[in-house]
């Protein structure tokens, strides 16, 4: 906003240093010299900014593309670094976010600066999913033709460029590089941009197995800047030195398939663009991006969608949640379910949507106001769209208002219920191969006590034999949900809090069988005797039939075998320390302090865990109500980590305070938590300070 007032005291604030301590960033390259002195490996945030998620083995993801088409997402969102560049998170509830992966196979990171390096969020959640993820090299304008001027000017130098981009890709844990291009060029330089290609393209494949460069359809084989909207005799010579192409997005109809015979037998490697803004492309884009999607998916060749942002930009209503499901659901419509999930053991997800309005664990809230960090994203469910959702039906959506039971999300089930009717919703469709040893299944659940919620696995064998279990706590009416076998799960524990969230856990054994999907089941308990008897005076039984107000929270699931609880190393085992320590007084005398807290086991050997909650030990204090004189201490919620250090920016020191105690809480993969009296922390001497 602008100030009306005209503050002449008023200074730019100083110009971002990298190499100063200060809250972790991401950030792009823009120079080639800061590309090639690699000079960004010595900044403050690059430790902050490496991605924890492999793509590989943790999700089942195989590291080659599939021989199919394929749909490939660029997101290009306002020039990119917004809300998403806060690396240990931010405060806006609001923030852009994707969570339709399941309809993905690559994700790019798109800016106009000339070396876009991926958010660690955006890799690590992708990831997750099964996602690669690519960042961007890109020369524009006359600035971009001074930067291939010299990038091209030898051999050596355009290998070395290559080299350099290969080796932040391997650091950073990303997946290759979309290369665009977009400059005329000599002709005579073209031999040297194929070299960086083919240098490029040819290093990432030995560091990082299954990665991508992928070449935008831009400048020629004769050097001039031409989109051809087409693979052919003029930008096949970069595509068969690399992994595929960006196609441009104001191609006709018949480009795609007039591409798939150009490309042979490597036509899924062409990805044809779709302006999701409409700007030329075919079909229009916006509301009708499945028309362009159609006639890709009808040639045999892949997709290339360009900037998805375009709901949240626009503010398509009624509000972004909603368009961007109902969007997405244009693009599964078009083209189904590309990414199945989950594909191994454990796997946990408490739908968090990496935003929201507090943060849970186990039902306990820990921080009630807005935030956003998309790393936090858990396994998304596969919710099912619908346009014009019956009023007297089940409405299911992740839900951030209502207190979750993990994270800052939720699913949600609410509407009106017949007596012996069920509903059921997808959350999953997945590739799990069962063995000979049990498995465990684990939900927490919230509800009243007339509206129900089940599981409902589907499974397949090798030979095609298909059966289906049903987890309920109740009995049900088959008649309304087929299923070939009920499972009254064991309630684990009831938390003694006003939540009221109810932890169930269900143990299988389906040898030779693969789970193919899992759904949630909404049902309501069977009528007793007495209400039978009563509603036989009432003609047809109207009283058991009427549709009644139904509301049921599922908070979490886990899957995981017995061999795969969780054993926290002892507090003792961890090394943690203090740097870049600062303290500072503002002119009341308020006392801040800004550090970098790291930690690491003292074996040597590296963490297995994905994430650390971060707290600062408040000052002990009796107990409310307790007449034994009992003690009690609390902690105040600072953080989530993904990586062995935080920073703590300008904490307040609380006025007659000798000491800060930071707890670092560590997680696993299957959703449980160290306790806290028993996790590593820190003893900070703020005394004097």
């Amino acid at each position: 906003m602008s100030n009306s007032n005209d503050d002449s005291s008023a200074v730019d604030p100083p110009p971002f240093d990298p190499l100063q301590p200060s809250i972790p960033i991401s950030y792009p390259i823009k120079t080639l010299q800061d590309l090639h002195s690699r000079s960004y490996f010595d900044s403050f945030h690059y430790p902050f900014n490496k991605s924890t998620v492999p793509l590989h083995p943790l999700n089942g993801a195989s590291p080659t593309l599939p021989a199919r088409p394929r749909i490939l997402v660029c997101h290009d969102m306002q020039g990119g670094y917004l809300d998403d560049k806060w690396v240990q998170g931010g405060t806006n509830a609001d923030a852009y976010a994707i969570w339709h992966w399941h309809l993905m196979d690559v994700f790019v990171y798109f800016s106009h600066s000339l070396v876009t390096l991926p958010p660690p969020c955006w890799t690590n959640t992708a990831h997750r999913h099964g996602v690669k993820v690519l960042g961007t090299f890109i020369t524009e304008g006359d600035e971009g033709k001074a930067i291939a001027t010299e990038l091209l000017s030898t051999k050596e130098s355009a290998h070395t460029y290559a080299e350099r981009l290969a080796e932040l890709a391997v650091a950073l844990g990303f997946d290759g590089w979309l290369l665009n291009m977009e400059v005329n060029l000599d002709v005579d330089q073209i031999p040297n941009l194929k070299e960086f290609v083919s240098h490029l393209t040819q290093t990432m494949h030995s560091s990082v197995p299954g990665s991508l460069v992928i070449w935008y359809d831009s400048v020629t084989i004769d050097g001039k800047l031409d989109w051809q909207d087409q693979l052919n005799e003029k930008n096949k010579p970069f595509f068969d030195i690399c992994d595929g192409i960006f196609v441009n997005y104001t191609w006709e109809e018949d480009y795609p398939k007039l591409s798939a015979a150009v490309a042979g037998d490597r036509k899924f490697d062409v990805y044809m663009g779709i302006d999701v803004f409409g700007r030329n492309t075919f079909g229009g884009g916006q509301w009708h991006t499945n028309v362009a999607l159609d006639v890709i998916k009808k040639d045999d060749v892949s997709a290339a969608i360009f900037a998805p942002g375009w709901i949240y930009e626009t503010k398509q209503s009624p509000d972004f949640q909603t368009a961007q499901n109902h969007w997405w659901s244009l693009v599964e419509k078009s083209w189904g379910i590309l990414q199945n999930y989950p594909k191994v053991l454990p796997f946990y997800s408490n739908f968090d949507q990496g935003h929201g309005l507090h943060i849970s664990l186990e039902g306990e809230q820990m921080l009630d106001s807005p935030w956003n960090n998309i790393s936090s994203q858990g396994f998304q469910p596969m919710l099912e769209f619908k346009d014009d959702p019956n009023p007297d039906t089940i409405q299911v959506l992740v839900d951030f208002k209502e207190a979750s039971y993990s994270g800052g999300g939720n699913v949600t089930f609410k509407g009106t219920l017949e007596e012996n009717a069920s509903f059921i919703a997808r959350l999953f469709q997945a590739e799990l191969l069962l063995g000979n040893f049990p498995v465990y299944i684990t939900y927490s659940v919230k509800s009243e006590e007339t509206s129900l919620l089940g599981l409902l696995l589907e499974f397949s064998s090798a030979r095609k034999e298909r059966k289906s279990v049903l987890l309920a706590s109740r009995r049900i009416d088959q008649s309304s949900t087929k299923f070939s076998e009920l499972i009254v799960p064991r309630q684990v524990k009831m938390l003694e809090t006003t939540t009221e969230w109810a932890t169930r856990e269900a143990r299988i054994i389906m040898d030779g069988y693969a789970i193919t999907g899992i759904s949630a089941v909404c049902y309501r308990p069977e009528p007793s005797r007495r209400t039978l008897e009563s509603a036989s005076n009432v003609q047809d039984n109207a009283a058991v039939h009427t549709p009644a107000e139904y509301f049921a929270i599922l908070g979490d699931i886990s899957i995981k075998t017995s061999g795969q609880n969780s054993d926290f190393p002892l507090s003792s085992s961890w090394l943690v320390e203090a740097q870049y320590v600062k303290f500072a007084s503002d002119s009341q005398g308020t006392k801040t302090l800004s550090a970098k807290i790291i930690w690491k086991l003292k074996d040597g050997n590296d963490s297995v865990f994905p994430q650390y909650n971060i707290y600062l030990g408040k000052p002990a204090k009796q107990a409310v109500g307790s007449l034994d004189g009992r003690i009690e201490s609390t902690q105040e919620y600072l953080g989530v980590a993904r990586v062995e250090s935080f920073y703590i920016s300008d904490l307040i020191i609380p006025s007659n305070t000798d000491a800060l105690k930071f707890i670092i809480q560590v997680c696993s993969v299957e959703g449980t938590s160290q306790n806290l009296d028993k996790s590593p922390f820190l003893l900070l001497d703020v005394k004097d300070k």
